[in-house]
C-alpha cells in the first residue's frame, strides 16, 4: 500500500497537551543547536574558507573548491538518514536524536580547532572534508526523528503546526550561526582570518550541552511504543517495498525547497560580495532580518495545512518561488541596501510555505513501521542533488555567463518545476492516521 489511511482518529497519547509541548519545544531546540552547527559551515564557505584552506588557486577557484567540500555534508546525509532511519524505526526515535546530537556538536567544535593550509598543507582541507562528512551524517537522522517525535505526539487538526516547530529550529540556527559570524567579522580582518572565525565553531560544545540536557527529557513516541514489540527486520527494503512512489514524489517536492534555501542563503553571500561588491555586513543582516521573518512565517504555513491541506500551501510556495527567481537577482543588482534585505526577506518567507508544512506531509506519506526510514530517505536523497550541488552548479553557471546571474535564475526555475510536478501527484495527508 503507498497511500497514509484517511482516518482521523489522534493517538490517544497525544491528548496530553503538556507533553506534546515538552516534545515540540525539545525537538525545537536540538533542531536549532543542530542547523547551528550545519549553517556555520556554509558561512564560512563563501566568507572564509576559500581564503584559509584553498589559497593557492584564484580568488573563483577557491569559492568552488570551499563550495565541493560544503557539498560533501549533503551527500553523507542520506546515508545518516539510512542508519539512523534502520535504528529509528527499530529501537526508538529519542536514542538516535541523542547521538546525532553529539556528533554534530563534536565536529563542529573539531572545526573550530583545525589548522589552516598555511599551517598544515593538504591535510588541512583533508580534516575539513572529514569533519563536514561527519556533521552532514548526522543531520541526515536528526531531522527524521525530530519530525517524529513532534508528528507522532499530535492530533489530526495540530499536526502541521507542532511538526513545523521543528522546521523553525532552521531559521534559528541559520540566525544563530550568521548572528556569531557577524559578531566576529567586527574584528580586525586579521584578527578574524587568524582566530576569530574559529569562534562560532567553539561555541558549538556549549549549544551541545544545552541541546542534551532538554532532549533526554522527552518521552518516546507513542506510535513507536504501541508497535516496539514488532520492530521490522529490514525498515530500508520495506520501504522500498511499500513506499517506493512516495520516497520519489517526497525527493521531488524537496529539489525547489532545498535549492532555493541554499541559494539564498549560501550562493547570494558569495555573489553578493564577490560580484556586486555588497559588503558582508550588508548582506548578513539581510539574512538575519528574513531568517526572523521566516521564524514567524514557517509555524504560520504550518498551521494553515492544518486547515487547507497540505498540498495547496506547498504548491503555492513552490509557484511563487519559481515566479521569484529573476526578481530576486533583479534586486541584489540594485546594490540598494533595504532592497537587498527585502530580497532575503521574500525569498525566505516564500520557501517557508514549503517548508513549513513539509515536516507532517513527509511523514504522513509513510506507513508507521517504516515511517522514519521513509521520511528521512525521501527527505536526505534529495539532499545532495539539490542543496548540496546548488552553490556548486549555481557559481558554475555564473562563470559560465560572465557574472551574469540569468542562467542561475533558470535553473532556480526549473527545480520549481520538479517540485510542482510531484507535490501535484502527491496524495493530499493533513487527515492521515499516524498509527496506521
Amino acid at each position: 500500500m503507498d497511500g497514509p489511511v484517511n482516518v482521523t482518529q489522534a493517538p490517544e497519547a497525544a491528548a496530553n497537551p503538556a507533553a506534546v509541548r515538552r516534545v515540540v519545544l525539545a525537538s525545537f531546540v536540538g533542531t536549532a543547536i543542530e542547523w547551528y552547527d550545519f549553517f556555520l559551515y556554509g558561512t564560512a564557505a563563501a566568507l572564509v574558507f576559500p581564503k584559509l584552506f584553498f589559497p593557492t588557486v584564484d580568488s573563483h577557484a577557491g569559492t568552488m573548491a570551499a563550495f565541493a567540500t560544503y557539498a560533501v555534508g549533503f551527500f553523507a546525509r542520506p546515508l545518516g538518514g539510512i542508519v539512523f532511519g534502520h535504528y529509528g524505526d527499530r529501537l526508538g526515535r529519542k536514542s538516535v536524536l541523542v547521538t546525532t546530537l553529539v556528533l554534530m556538536g563534536v565536529a563542529t567544535f573539531l572545526m573550530g580547532l583545525l589548522p589552516t593550509y598555511e599551517q598544515a598543507g593538504i591535510l588541512a582541507p583533508i580534516l575539513l572534508v572529514v569533519l563536514r562528512f561527519v556533521q552532514g551524517f548526522g543531520v541526515g537522522g536528526e531531522w527524521g526523528g525530530a519530525v517524529l517525535l513532534a508528528a507522532e505526539h499530535s492530533r489530526v487538526g495540530r499536526r502541521g503546526l507542532n511538526a513545523s516547530w521543528v522546521q523553525a529550529g532552521v531559521p534559528v540556527g541559520l540566525l544563530l550561526a550568521n548572528g556569531a559570524f557577524h559578531l566576529c567579522s567586527r574584528l580586525p580582518e586579521a584578527s578574524f582570518l587568524s582566530w576569530g572565525w574559529r569562534l562560532p565553531f567553539l561555541l558549538g560544545i556549549l549549544l551541545l550541552g544545552v541541546g542534551l540536557f532538554i532532549r533526554v527529557q522527552v518521552l518516546e513516541s507513542p506510535v513507536f511504543a504501541a508497535r516496539r514489540s514488532e520492530p521490522p527486520a529490514q525498515p530500508l527494503r520495506e520501504v522500498l517495498r511499500a513506499h517506493p512512489r512516495n520516497v520519489l514524489l517526497a525527493m521531488g517536492a524537496r529539489f525547489a525547497e532545498n535549492v532555493f534555501f541554499y541559494i539564498f542563503t549560501v550562493f547570494a553571500l558569495s555573489f553578493g560580495a564577490e560580484r556586486l561588491g555588497l559588503a558582508k555586513s550588508t548582506l548578513l543582516n539581510g539574512l538575519l532580518l528574513a531568517s526572523a521573518l521566516q521564524f514567524v512565517a514557517i509555524p504560520f504555513f504550518g498551521a494553515l495545512s492544518d486547515r487547507v491541506g497540505r498540498r495547496p500551501v506547498y504548491l503555492g510556495g513552490a509557484l511563487f518561488l519559481g515566479l521569484f527567481a529573476f526578481p530576486f537577482f533583479w534586486m541584489l543588482e540594485m546594490r540598494n541596501t533595504m532592497v537587498v534585505w527585502l530580497a532575503f526577506g521574500i525569498g525566505l518567507v516564500g520557501h517557508s510555505a514549503m517548508y513549513g508544512p513539509q515536516a507532517a506531509f513527509f511523514s504522513e506519506l509513510f506507513g508507521a513501521r517504516v515511517r522514519f526510514t521513509g521520511a528521512s530517505l525521501g527527505y536526505q536523497l534529495a539532499a545532495p542533488l539539490a542543496g548540496g550541488l546548488a552553490p556548486l552548479i549555481a557559481a558554475a553557471l555564473l562563470r559560465w555567463s560572465g557574472g551574469e546571474p540569468w542562467p542561475v535564475a533558470c535553473y532556480l526555475m526549473a527545480m520549481a518545476l520538479i517540485t510542482l510536478v510531484c507535490v501535484w501527484f502527491s496524495e493530499e495527508t493533513c487527515k492521515a492516521d499516524l498509527r496506521e
